[in-house]
């Protein structure tokens, strides 16, 4: 990482201290202590895991690339290969308890990231959530894109791992004809695409930063509904972004629909434990 810092930074740059940061599931992660600037973030894994530091830098430019209202984030720094590893280098943040009215200003600075909009669902390129492909090729609508891009994929998956049988296929296309009246249409958001409480920071202003992201085009009731899925997010999040930047009438009603898609995922990562919920969401919607 010396000769990496040092084409980055310049020669006088260099490594003093890696203490191991705590956490993740997938990847390795370091905080480096440079000699002469600023300490930085380093995740790593082996070399075959370079597509998804890969993705990760792309998405995060994407999100950086919005306007100031839009929330911070762990700015990427630079991604590539060495000695037989991959590595994503990114700013290293400084955590500080939460400011007074932090899930306020969250919640408005997601509905300004949501403000970001696309004609067509999908992005530039294909990405992972978690160790997943995450397959985005633009779709005109979103009822195809969620189906062909998003629940459809996982269901194979599923099917291959063993999973899912015929009923639960099923129930799946049954969801699929009904979604075009189930779902309003409304132009594609920049969405964060993995935001749980596991991946948002508190910054050394006490401000919210996200890291970790799965990022895409798409209906932003995915968010908001992923936001809900394990918890941790206080309700005056959601009163701001509602101020902000209000959902289509009947969103909650949709809420364990558009959360099929981290259910099958976590379904493929995790195990069996998760088909009980996907069959009685299946259900409801069916």
């Amino acid at each position: 990482m010396d000769a990496v810092l040092a084409e980055q930074y310049g020669t006088s740059v260099r490594v003093v201290d890696a203490t191991p940061v705590g956490g993740g599931c997938i990847h390795n992660a370091c905080r480096l202590r440079l000699a002469r600037h600023r300490d930085v973030f380093l995740k790593y894994n082996a070399v075959g895991e370079y597509a998804n530091f890969s993705a990760e830098g792309r998405g995060l430019r994407t999100l950086a690339e919005a306007e100031a209202e839009a929330i911070a984030i762990a700015q990427p720094i630079r991604h590539g290969k060495s000695e037989g590893h991959a590595f994503l280098l990114l700013e290293y943040i400084a955590s500080a308890p939460r400011k007074r009215g932090f899930w306020t200003e969250f919640g408005q600075q997601l509905a300004g990231l949501h403000r970001h909009t696309q004609v067509q669902y999908g992005f530039v390129q294909d990405n992972f959530i978690g160790r997943l492909a995450q397959k985005n090729d633009w779709r005109d609508n979103w009822t195809d894109f969620f189906v062909e891009m998003r629940l459809e994929p996982q269901l194979v998956l599923a099917e291959q791992n063993g999973y899912a049988d015929a009923e639960l296929r099923r129930s799946f296309a049954r969801v699929y004809h009904r979604l075009p009246d189930l779902v309003p249409q409304e132009p594609a958001s920049l969405l964060h695409g993995d935001l749980w409480g596991g991946n948002f920071m508190i910054g050394a202003a006490g401000e919210p930063v996200i890291i970790d992201p799965a990022v895409y085009y798409g209906h932003r009731e995915m968010e908001i509904a992923f936001t809900q899925l394990f918890g941790g997010f206080d309700r005056e999040f959601y009163a701001a972004y509602q101020a902000a930047y209000p959902l289509a009438p009947g969103w909650e009603s949709r809420t364990d629909l558009m959360n099929l898609y981290p259910l099958a995922v976590h379904l493929n990562l995790f195990g069996r434990s998760y088909l009980p919920e996907i069959r009685r969401t299946l259900g409801k919607y069916a």
